[in-house]
């Protein structure tokens, strides 16, 4: 269906479209609600433009989603950056704490926002209440990244939404457990009026189609029925199975689960029962390799691999059978796949991954709009050290930037984002997906 039709779009206000994101609104406990027709990616541009306007500081979690990162190219806008919580042995990044997020605001600004991620891509919710508390006292806005976290509180198990806990913005990624269709999402907006609405609506306006399809809106509004209506019932049923299938998996001879048990830890406020994340350290084989069998023998495909970790994503109504059978699977699959050779195990294939580079500096040594937009060449990766980058380097899935517009380029960085070429990975944003050339600042 085009725009600008009877009884849809036009009409008496409230139409059944300003209707349907209402209903969304309400269900999420929202001011406002906007659907989005490009993703969450699409939000997260929008709030840039709308809070990280042309020179103003904002503070930035550093593993947030590429997408924050161009859409302060768009802006202007300037990052400082607050480092989350890390676990060295797993190589797996938790939340912002509170403690971190007000040393950091202590520290150059004033900031126009603060921008943080709760839950991660391995399901862990960071202390958002605690985070909201530490802004307001510093005069700022949080906006919470919660793509993953669209089903948060709609279940008794699972952590309150980022807007319950006192943010005063959301983007849920409605399509990935929610089961609204692939590219949809919603931007939510709480009730204080720390942000600016109407700049809000003036930018969603600018960086969407207009001509966005029906097929996604209409199915924005379904998914937010289902959740509100049936959501409850939907989700207790996933979450029993996803019980039943980790104690199965705790059986399996050198896996090892990651969740409930990390809760209490800084930047761990909360779980995602609807993600299983399995160590497999101890089977002597490392997630790629887990991964791949997987795929070859049963055509199981993860949400994501490590080089120490699998990781399963479960939706609201996920089918039970599968479920029950994938303890099973896994275990005869790790059968089929011998351990990774030498004394150290995978570690010694993938020694690199176990960990990030250094934590980079506070704030990239150019702007990134300017960093983006500015004259560049290619380079081959190792004449690049000691370069200023241009582009926004993150390795998919998770899609957390490694290396941003504007930032120095270092040996360590170079060799982290060939072990993920290497392993499997790939490089979202990089000119060059080989990574054999990398385009920097002449």
């Amino acid at each position: 269906m085009p725009q600008d039709i009877d009884g849809i779009d036009v009409g008496p206000s409230p139409t059944p479209y300003e209707r349907a994101e209402r209903l969304a609104a309400e269900a999420y406990g929202a001011a406002r609600c906007w659907f989005l027709t490009n993703g969450a990616t699409q939000g997260n541009h929008a709030l840039c433009l709308a809070l990280a306007g042309d020179g103003s500081h904002v503070l930035l979690q550093r593993n947030s989603h590429a997408s924050m990162i161009d859409g302060l190219v768009l802006s202007g806008g300037l990052p400082r950056f607050v480092a989350p919580e890390y676990d060295p042995e797993l190589g797996m990044a938790h939340g912002v704490t509170p403690e971190a997020l007000e040393a950091a605001l202590a520290q150059g600004g004033p900031y126009a926002a603060a921008f943080i991620v709760s839950p991660t891509y391995y399901g862990m919710a960071a202390d958002v209440e605690g985070c909201a508390e530490v802004a307001h006292r510093a005069g700022v806005p949080l906006v919470v990244d919660s793509a993953w976290g669209a089903h948060f509180g709609f279940h008794a198990a699972l952590p309150p939404s980022a807007l319950a806990l006192g943010a005063d913005a959301m983007l849920a990624s409605t399509h990935k457990i929610v089961g609204s269709l692939t590219q949809s999402a919603m931007l939510l907006v709480g009730h204080g009026d720390r942000v600016d609405v109407q700049a809000i609506a003036r930018a969603i306006r600018l960086v969407r189609s207009t001509s966005p399809s029906s097929l996604l809106m209409a199915s924005l509004d379904a998914a937010r029925r289902q959740l509100a209506v049936h959501g409850e019932l939907l989700l207790d049923r996933t979450i029993r199975a996803a019980a039943r299938a980790r104690a199965a998996i705790q059986q399996i001879p050198g896996c090892a689960l990651v969740g409930e048990q990390l809760v209490g830890r800084p930047g761990i406020a909360g779980w995602d029962p609807l993600r299983i994340v399995i160590d497999v350290r101890g089977t002597g084989r490392t997630g790629y390799q887990v991964a791949a069998a997987l795929r070859a023998s049963y055509d199981i495909h993860l949400e994501l691999a490590t080089h120490a970790t699998v990781v399963l994503v479960l939706g609201i109504g996920q089918p039970v059978e599968p479920l029950d059978r994938v303890a099973h699977d896994l275990a005869e699959s790790l059968r089929r796949v011998a351990p990774a050779a030498g004394p150290a195990g995978p570690a010694a294939d993938h020694s690199v991954l176990t960990k990030p580079p250094a934590e980079p500096a506070a704030e990239p040594v150019v702007a990134p709009r300017a960093a983006f937009l500015g004259r560049s060449e290619a380079v081959a990766v190792k004449h690049a050290v000691g370069r200023i980058s241009t582009e926004a380097i993150a390795g998919y899935p998770p899609g957390v930037p490694t290396l941003l517009p504007g930032e120095l380029v270092t040996a360590e960085v170079v060799a982290y984002l060939q072990a993920l070429v290497l392993a499997g990975a790939r490089l979202h944003g990089a000119a060059d997906p080989s990574f054999r050339t990398l385009r920097v600042l002449v």
